[in-house]
C-alpha cells in the first residue's frame, strides 16, 4: 500500500537566535489560502510529580505586537483584553479580530495554566498580505521568573506545511518578559519566522528594544 507523507507530523526547529525559516503558503496542500494559521505557546505547567506539589504552577501569557502594512499597529495579550475589553473572533476588540483587520485573534487567556495545549493566536490567511510583522512574546504574570522549569515552545502551524518551532530552552534570566519569535509577512503569501528569545523588563522595555513606540500605563487582569 502506498502512503502519503503527513506534513502535520513534521516540524522545523529554529535552534539559534537569528535563525529563520520561510513558510510559502502557496505550496500548501490544495494550493489555496484556506485554513487558519495558529501560533501556539505551550509549556510545562510546573505542578506535576511529587516535587511539583510543593511549587505553584507556572502560568505564562502569550501575546503579540503587530503592525499592518497601512502603518497601524497594536499589541494583544490577556492584560490588554481583560475587564471586558475582548470579544469573539468576529468582533474588532482589544482581543483582535479574525474576520476583519487585523486578521489576528487571541483565543483567550488560560488563567490557571490548565489548558493542555497552552494558549493560541489565530491568523486569518486572507489577511497575510495586509499584515507587515508580528513579535510573539510571553510573560510571567505572577510569581518568580522560573523559565528553566517551563520548557516553553512556540509553534507556528500552517495547514499543509511543516510546523515551525522555537524553543526557549533552559533559560535562567530573572526578567519576566520574553520576546520569542518575529514573524515577517513578505507580501507574497509567505511568512518568515525568526527566532529571538530575548528577555526584557516588561512590555515597555521590549517595545523599546524592537521599536514599536507605544505608551504604557499600569494594568491588571484582576
Amino acid at each position: 500500500m502506498n502512503s502519503l507523507l503527513n506534513l502535520h507530523d513534521m516540524a522545523i526547529e529554529l535552534k539559534k537566535g537569528g535563525d529563520t525559516h520561510r513558510i510559502d503558503l502557496t505550496k500548501r496542500t490544495g494550493s489555496n489560502l484556506n485554513g487558519e494559521i495558529v501560533i501556539n505557546l505551550d509549556w510545562s505547567k510546573g505542578n506535576g510529580g511529587f516535587f511539583g506539589m510543593f511549587k505553584s504552577a507556572i502560568d505564562l501569557d502569550l501575546g503579540c505586537f503587530y503592525e499592518m502594512r497601512d502603518g497601524s499597529k497594536m499589541l494583544i495579550d490577556g492584560v490588554q483584553f481583560s475587564h471586558g475589553r475582548g470579544g469573539n473572533r468576529d468582533q474588532q476588540t482589544r482581543q483582535g479580530c479574525y474576520t476583519k483587520s487585523p486578521y489576528i485573534w487571541h483565543n483567550g487567556d488560560d488563567r490557571g495554566g490548565n489548558a493542555q495545549s497552552g494558549e493560541n493566536i489565530s491568523v486569518n490567511p486572507a489577511g497575510v498580505n495586509d499584515i507587515k510583522r508580528m513579535i510573539i512574546y510571553t510573560f510571567i504574570y505572577e510569581g518568580a521568573a522560573r523559565w528553566a522549569e517551563t520548557d516553553a515552545v512556540v509553534k507556528v502551524a500552517v495547514p499543509g506545511t511543516e510546523t515551525v518551532e522555537v524553543k526557549m530552552g533552559q533559560q535562567t534570566s530573572d526578567k519576566k518578559f520574553c520576546a520569542i519569535a518575529e514573524l515577517n509577512f513578505n507580501g507574497d503569501n509567505s511568512i518568515t519566522v525568526k527566532k529571538l528569545v530575548t528577555f526584557h523588563n516588561g512590555h515597555a522595555d521590549c517595545d523599546r528594544a524592537y521599536g514599536w513606540g507605544f505608551n504604557y500605563t499600569a494594568g491588571s487582569k484582576d
